[in-house]
């Protein structure tokens, strides 16, 4: 039997984006509160975390462009 590649689907690529840009989102709302309650180390760690946090979402947001583009020109 030969080895053959899966089709590429890309047609839930942009809900599943919007989907960790929302969790990661809220990640970063829990982190927040929970810095409320944390000694200094934990809080900068947690200050730290939410930075890379906001890093990540940026580059979802642009994958999450392509993704439209690329869906749109494809429908």
């Amino acid at each position: 039997m030969e080895w053959q590649a899966k089709p590429d689907d890309r047609s839930d690529n942009a809900e599943k984006i919007r989907n960790t840009i929302e969790n990661t989102k809220e990640n970063m709302r829990k982190a927040d509160f929970s810095m409320k309650f944390s000694n200094e180390q934990d809080k900068q760690n947690a200050i730290e975390k939410n930075q890379r946090r906001k890093e990540s979402i940026e580059g979802l947001q642009k994958e999450l462009q392509e993704e439209q583009a690329f869906s749109n020109r494809n429908d």
